[in-house]
């Protein structure tokens, strides 16, 4: 975790009068570990639980919800009919995801020409956009060319 992160955590809990418990230490450990990956709320339970085995869901969905509504996690649905979570708007608050229907791959990317039309659009309507979210759903490349995919989970 960063220390900008673990800054905006502290002034969060700071904000609404929370401690820093060790149990919510353990989820937030997990939530933003190094990896940055987009996490289901089971994922994030085993992930902890493996820092700790006593780590609780009940604190665990408290946590979260805290921490989507801070708006240093935000909700995403990444298509497999499950909410899924992504850390990395901290950092990287204008990424988009293309994701892959085939072998539900998700790629996050900016790209400049993107967040133009996105401010052309949204004057043009007459709005001002207070968040965005985009995402591309596309078939697997390289199953099409070869008829393969590592990332493809069979069975």
């Amino acid at each position: 975790m960063t220390k900008e992160v673990r800054e905006k955590i502290q002034t969060l809990f700071d904000s609404k009068g929370l401690r820093m418990t060790r149990p919510r230490e353990v989820i937030l450990e997990a939530a933003f570990s190094e990896q940055g990956d987009h996490f289901t709320a089971d994922e994030l339970f085993e992930k902890a639980r493996e820092i700790d085995g006593k780590t609780s869901r009940a604190t665990l969905y408290r946590t979260v919800a805290l921490l989507v509504e801070g708006g240093l996690l935000q909700e995403i649905d990444l298509g497999r009919g499950v909410t899924s979570y992504d850390p990395n708007f901290i950092d990287s608050p204008h990424h988009n995801h293309l994701i892959c229907i085939d072998c539900a791959k998700v790629i996050e990317f900016e790209d400049q020409h993107i967040s133009v039309l996105e401010d052309c659009i949204t004057r043009r309507l007459g709005f001002t956009p207070a968040s965005k979210s985009i995402q591309i759903k596309a078939n697997c490349e390289e199953l099409r060319r070869t008829g393969k995919c590592r990332n493809l989970k069979t069975g």
